[in-house]
């Protein structure tokens, strides 16, 4: 077990002895597992959490990463653009029970997005929860596009991630709204269904490949999405 050198400051506490109370303690006000989520693709600065965190206030934000970076949660760094927000290795660690809850949740994102919020990038987090389980022995990429925002999907024997590759696009590229996208991972729709309403370009094998891998037979039940 990794040990964690200094003592959790916690404003409020549930005073159990027990590790899941003890990690609400620190990690369940609200906004803090947000901000993890956004943290755990790369740094961000300042003014870029408070533009992806729709309606948090200034001071709160402020006061949520003053909390997470004494508890050891995050760390600031300096970096050519300035002062960024980084997670810590601890930090780093909360990716797991993340996804697990991302999971748990997907059901929840069956009936669309409707008026809320949403940034693209948080699929990086959600595609590899939602996938988990799928391993390929020859890996495979495919480009996911949302809103004009383009991630990397892979699959290898070491399971799925997804990341941001700016200066090289994958030769296979899937387009469409965010829940279709979701649904598609999570077993909701078909791909045909999929390709019915996104746009498609390259290799559909791998289109399949990707997700087959995981899909339907490792993500919770998620209702099938209907529509005209």
């Amino acid at each position: 077990m990794e040990k964690v050198n200094q003592q959790p400051k916690r404003s409020r506490t549930y005073g159990q002895f027990c590790a899941l109370a003890r990690s609400l303690d620190i990690v369940g006000e609200r906004w803090t597992l947000l901000i993890v989520r956004e943290l755990l693709p790369g740094p961000m600065r300042y003014t870029e959490l408070k533009v992806s965190l729709k309606g948090i206030a200034t001071n709160l934000l402020a006061e949520r990463l003053r909390t997470m970076e004494a508890n050891g949660v995050v760390e600031r760094r300096l970096e050519e653009s300035g002062v960024a927000y980084a997670l810590t290795p601890w930090g780093i660690g909360l990716r797991e029970p993340m996804e697990a809850l991302g999971r748990w949740g997907a059901p929840l994102l069956a009936p669309g997005r409707g008026d809320d919020a949403f940034q693209p990038r948080w699929l990086t987090l959600a595609l590899p929860a939602l996938l988990a389980g799928a391993a390929l022995s020859s890996p495979v990429e495919i480009g996911i596009e949302v809103d004009g925002f383009l991630m990397v999907l892979r699959i290898d024997e070491d399971g799925p991630s997804a990341f941001v590759r700016p200066d090289d696009e994958p030769e296979t590229v899937l387009a469409a709204a965010p829940d279709v996208i979701v649904a598609l991972a999570a077993g909701g729709i078909s791909i045909e269904q999929a390709l019915a309403v996104g746009e498609f370009r390259g290799d559909p094998d791998v289109l399949r490949a990707v997700f087959a891998a995981g899909g339907a037979s490792s993500a919770p039940p998620f209702p099938p999405m209907t529509g005209d």
